[in-house]
């Protein structure tokens, strides 16, 4: 029987249209009137920036902007933004964007208070206590890192990325409105969306699940599954665009409480050698490590198969994991997701670099079956030869 421990540090806000309140739930939550944002120029252009701080000054908050996040977030420019709210005297620091401008804000808000760079807090429970309150607004069905503990940040000298897991850092309140995907285009909202679906299925499967976490996974997945394509091709379709966020904030409660596995280990090695799209890597992966890992607890990738109607229950298990195999290339294809070989960046040579990568990340332990150097290499050539 295992003992487990969960911890739901965050209030969450869902619902169409509640960025509109977000003055006056950051008024519950935080005390001070000096609020640091933290975001994109694409957002800023979007104009949802200006409608965040028209709430906030509502209540009389001061804000100050900082729109310097890249996709793969860099520690150089989180050390910026740390320093720069630090300036600001920032009583408390709203990210709205996506998984980027998320995790570049939970360094953020360790910097503002402790110094340093963010790989000073690489690892696990390595944050002292003190961060400034984070409040996170997403603006895509991604990552769901509204509601988790951890950062992932990319080290430009060692092009390499590095993970922050504390408690410290989970958001204080997350607003969670829909309304913000609506002109999402395609091709964000399938690379995002495919990240929150490998979210779930790895938080189900990986050797840290538990119960509670895989009644999230399990439900977060007939959320993000049926509506993945209805969003990528009507992305004004409203019922699928809520589905994948409320789908994509519960995956982030199941694997910040479970861990995700080697799909996202593959993946970050890449995103930090190559820069590719973190949603995008996580697709390109994810049959591949699902065939490997299925043997080592068939039932569990068989009932994922069953629930999402892609095996019948009368199915036996093996036949039913070899449908969502299928189904998991057939679905990446669908949504337009490149492959791996497709990558003009991409080169054979660097392919044990990148396994060395991969097995040093942080949740290869974590995956469902035992994984080496050697089966890392093994998985990103037959990656790159489908």
């Amino acid at each position: 029987m295992k003992l487990v421990e969960f911890n739901l540090p965050t209030k969450i806000q869902a619902g169409n249209g509640v960025l509109a309140q977000t003055g006056s739930y950051v008024k519950e939550a935080v005390k001070g009137k000096r609020i640091f944002i933290v975001t994109d120029p694409g957002i800023e252009q979007a104009g949802f920036v200006g409608k965040l701080e028209q709430t906030l000054r509502t209540e009389g908050y001061e804000t100050e902007v900082f729109n310097q996040v890249k996709p793969n977030p860099r520690d150089v420019d989180c050390i910026v933004g740390g320093q720069a709210a630090y300036e600001f005297r920032a009583d408390a620091i709203v990210a709205l964007g996506g998984g980027s401008v998320i995790d570049s804000a939970k360094a953020i808000a360790i910097l503002r208070v402790h110094g340093g760079r963010p790989q000073d807090y690489a690892g696990r429970g390595n944050v002292p206590e003190g961060v400034t309150p984070l409040i996170v607004i997403p603006t895509t069905a991604g990552t769901g890192a509204e509601v988790t503990r951890s950062s992932v940040i990319t080290d430009t000298a060692g092009k390499i990325k590095f993970t922050i897991k504390s408690v410290q850092i989970a958001p204080i309140l997350a607003i969670v409105d829909p309304e913000l995907t609506y002109n999402l285009p395609p091709h964000l909202t399938a690379s995002t969306g495919m990240d929150a679906l490998v979210h779930a299925i790895e938080a189900y499967t990986c050797k840290r699940s538990n119960p509670i976490a895989d009644g999230l996974a399990l439900q977060a997945m007939k959320h993000i599954y049926p509506n993945l394509r209805r969003a990528v091709k009507f992305g004004e379709d409203q019922e699928a665009r809520y589905n994948m966020m409320i789908g994509s904030t519960i995956a982030g409660m199941a694997f910040s409480h479970a861990d995700v596995a080697s799909v996202h280990c593959m993946a970050e090695a890449i995103g930090g050698l190559y820069d590719t799209p973190h949603g995008v890597a996580n697709s390109m992966f994810l049959p591949y490590i699902v065939e490997y890992n299925a043997q080592a607890d068939i039932q569990k990738h068989a009932t994922i198969a069953r629930t999402l109607g892609i095996a019948k229950e009368s199915d036996p298990d093996q036949l039913a994991a070899t449908l969502l195999v299928d189904e998991m290339k057939q679905l990446a294809e669908d949504i337009s997701i490149p492959t791996f070989s497709s990558l003009p960046e991409v080169s054979e040579d660097d392919f044990d670099y990148l396994s060395e990568a991969a097995y040093n990340n942080g949740s290869t332990p974590s995956n469902a079956r035992e994984i080496n150097k050697d089966d890392y290499l093994r998985l990103f050539r037959k990656a790159y030869s489908n």
